[in-house]
């Protein structure tokens, strides 16, 4: 892997292609996985850990990504195609939304900890216990699919508008 000025390569072939199927993989299985863990507790239980894991290489596997893009469509942009430009414009616009969705996964696993920890104890109290990590880790559960799905929807748009890009004109058989 080639770091400089140039274009950043892998064996030969740009890393761009090889880099973005890392974001392509590992942000809408974050995305399943972290609804799954929303819609049941015991899941996000036993699974918080490798669930926090793909979620942070999801999101962290963006900027590797658009900057390899970046490089690619330096080298590409003099060919006016107007597709590649805007798989550049679409592809600019996801950091925030793994950004987004990274952090409500993080605070749905906390909350839902703590939750768990609130049944608990309600559980072996005879007192009344308050229920505000319950009501929280709801809430976060909520934000967790809106984020997952908006993230997903775009690394679907930004991977057709790529896929088009190079694809575009070629003949199919």
């Amino acid at each position: 892997m080639a770091l400089a000025d140039d274009l950043v390569t892998i064996f030969g072939p740009p890393a761009h292609p090889l880099l973005v199927h890392a974001v392509v993989v590992l942000l809408p299985l974050a995305a399943l996985g972290s609804v799954a863990a929303a819609v049941v507790p015991r899941w996000r239980q036993k699974y918080s850990w490798p669930l926090a894991g793909v979620t942070l290489m999801g999101v962290g596997s963006v900027p590797l990504a658009q900057a390899s893009g970046d490089q690619l469509y330096a080298r590409m942009a003099d060919l006016g195609n107007p597709q590649i430009d805007r798989h550049a414009e679409l592809g600019n616009d996801l950091l925030p939304f793994a950004l987004g969705f990274g952090v409500v996964v993080v605070a749905l696993l906390v909350a839902g900890r703590l939750a768990d920890r609130e049944r608990s104890a309600a559980t072996e109290s005879t007192t009344p216990v308050p229920r505000t990590w319950r009501r929280i880790a709801v809430v976060v559960s909520v934000l967790v699919v809106a984020a997952g799905v908006a993230t997903t929807v775009q690394v679907v748009r930004i991977g057709h508008s790529g896929s088009s890009a190079v694809w575009n004109g070629v003949a199919t058989s």
